[in-house]
């Protein structure tokens, strides 16, 4: 018997004695590998039934299966109550991100609408989350990014807040293009009083909370006042703020009803589960968001929404409505709705069984969560088509499961900001939490093959192998792939396919190269040529794309360094004036001798460096 199989059965003795041992309590377990590292965190209202579940024979999904063929040992926590058990997973999940959890953070948090606490002059903007701004009042979240700037356009149309950085209000000696294009009443030389403005923050408020027709009442009496007065510039600015406001009135006539709700939908078909949310603010549905969490579909939908909704307001929403409509009754869901009572400090209600309008929210999401599976249905199948396709073509050279498929990229200009791009799929699509970047230190700049190198030992001395290893380049960058797996002793862990430019560089050209086997020239129409051509492209597009931020910024703060007497206090004196280096580029010598701390002698030579 080999020393491998060996091992594979004390580590299933040794799991199997674990098992027997285990408490019926509720609690949390964590499962490790065999370097103590954290593969899964989980609940249970009885640990010992839950973690059995696990190492049935009868389990089909590749995932679970890859989780337990990975278990080294398993860690349990006791707890007092199912609530308790649900948060203490969820800040276990935070603090080790566990490879096997479910986790939704690759999508970015939504997006809030907020009033800054300033006075006399608050300012509006939106940014992603509520705990990463200054104090103010918050409104939303807007599941679309396009929503909430239509939104913010319009509150900036019809009253005028600034929007400004607090840095560049207080530096401000004229009006911006905000004032001249009437987005702003540029309270910042003064042109608007404090007391104005402060009805402007009012309105934007009410409005923003769905309180538009008292706006109405009051608009129209200003109006009036204004004409009788013979203001007719100021009355004319109340009636253009009346016109957007019922152009805006019109178009939200249907949401009539009062009410803050999350409304989730799931759907699930053919391996692939769909979430919809439905985020509805002040009676108006503020928009949608489709979310593909990877869980095991024969696991009943009530259980797969239910661990995604923890996840979602643990991990993802900082915002908890008052209702939560969902669309399956969950089977804890008396311990959810106490854990994000305790978690928010806020009350919520979780229902399954609405009426009237909330009925219609909930078959809004119901029909956007099936309408965005369908969409994805049709993708996942092609995939399979495609991952079934390139199995067939290798079977020549490799009688391997191909599941799992990564691809590395070197970008650089000109030796310049080098960067190692790794991205991810398997058969369920490209898999973004797994795709990493690598800064590439040390090397001759524009030396793919060092480059390469050390992108690869990098990763693959802590991470396993994948079933197929892309490079992209010719036998070149293959061999120094397979020296490092050497150097490594995990070559025969993978498959080692270097993706080389076919003639002309035209794509469709590409011809594959192998360690032990001729070179592979497959058709233009070859469903295994468009996976393996898909997966190159996004390394290249990941892999420029950081190339190309890490080099503008070097860029951008190298011209001022450069720069003699412009220390980094005046560097940040200039960009926070001029609001960036593309604004700072465009000032005039006098504009830039008119910063704090510059002067005309200094802001000739930074003129003179900048345009010459």
């Amino acid at each position: 018997m080999s020393k491998d199989n060996t091992s594979q059965e004390d580590r299933a003795t040794r799991l199997n004695h674990l098992i027997k041992r285990l408490p019926n309590l509720p609690g949390v377990y964590k499962m490790l590998d065999k370097n103590g590292d954290i593969l899964y965190v989980g609940k249970a209202k009885s640990l010992k039934n839950r973690v059995n579940s696990y190492f049935a024979k009868t389990i089909e999904h590749p995932k679970t299966r890859a989780l337990v063929a990975r278990i080294h040992d398993i860690e349990t926590i006791i707890t007092r109550s199912e609530t308790e058990a649900l948060l203490l997973e969820q800040n276990l999940i935070k603090e080790y991100r566990p490879p096997y959890n479910v986790v939704l953070r690759d999508d970015k948090s939504y997006l809030y609408i907020f009033i800054s606490a300033d006075t006399p002059y608050p300012r509006l903007a939106y940014g992603r989350g509520k705990g990463n701004h200054q104090k103010g009042r918050f409104f939303g979240p807007y599941p679309s990014a396009h929503a909430a700037k239509e939104t913010l356009v319009l509150m900036q149309k019809m009253f005028q807040m600034r929007q400004c950085s607090n840095t560049f209000f207080r530096q401000r000696k004229r009006p911006c293009l905000e004032y001249q294009i009437k987005r702003c009443r540029a309270p910042c030389v003064g042109l608007v009083s404090a007391e104005d403005y402060a009805e402007d923050v009012n309105n934007t408020i009410r409005f923003l909370k769905g309180d538009s027709s008292d706006i109405h009442t009051t608009l129209i009496d200003k109006m009036e006042t204004a004409a009788d007065k013979l203001d007719f510039e100021q009355a004319a600015f109340y009636r253009d703020q009346l016109s957007m406001l019922r152009e805006v009135q019109a178009k939200q006539a249907v949401y009539t009803i009062k009410g803050e709700a999350d409304v989730i939908a799931i759907a699930s078909q053919a391996g692939i589960t769909c979430v919809n949310v439905l985020t509805v603010r002040g009676g108006r549905v503020l928009g949608g968001k489709n979310y593909f969490p990877d869980v095991d579909s024969s696991e009943p939908l009530s259980d797969n929404l239910s661990a995604f909704i923890t996840s979602f307001y643990f991990q993802v929403t900082d915002d908890l409505p008052a209702e939560i409509i969902i669309s399956h009754e969950l089977s804890d869901q008396d311990a959810i709705q106490e854990a994000l009572i305790s978690h928010f400090n806020s009350k919520v209600m979780i229902k399954t069984n609405v009426r009237e309008q909330r009925a219609e929210w909930l078959d809004l999401a119901i029909l956007n969560a099936n309408n965005a599976l369908k969409t994805k249905l049709g993708d996942y199948l092609e995939l399979q088509s495609r991952f079934s396709t390139l199995k067939q073509t290798l079977a020549p050279i490799t009688d391997k499961a191909i599941d799992r498929i990564e691809c590395f990229d070197i970008s650089h200009t000109m030796g310049e900001a080098t960067i190692a791009s790794c991205v991810v799929f398997d058969q369920g699509g490209a898999r973004k939490r797994d795709y990493r970047q690598y800064a590439i230190h040390d090397i001759q700049g524009g030396d793919d093959y060092a480059a390469m190198k050390q992108a690869l030992i990098r990763r693959y001395k802590k991470q396993p192998l994948p079933d197929i290893l892309l490079i992209d380049g010719g036998k070149g960058q293959l061999n120094m792939a397979k020296e490092v797996l050497t150097e490594l002793d995990i070559l025969a862990d993978t498959l080692l396919i270097g993706v080389a430019k076919g003639e002309g560089r035209k794509a469709g050209l590409e011809v594959l190269h192998f360690i032990e086997h001729e070179p592979l020239d497959l058709p233009m129409d070859s469903k295994a040529l468009h996976l393996i051509m898909h997966i190159r492209d996004e390394a290249h597009r990941f892999a420029i794309t950081a190339h190309r931020k890490k080099r503008d910024k070097r860029r951008s703060s190298s011209v001022l360094e450069v720069i003699p007497g412009l220390g980094e206090k005046r560097r940040r004196e200039l960009l926070n004036h001029f609001g960036g280096l593309q604004q700072l580029l465009g000032a005039s010598q006098q504009e830039l001798a008119g910063v704090k701390g510059i002067g005309n002698i200094l802001a000739k030579t930074i003129y003179k460096v900048l345009h010459e």
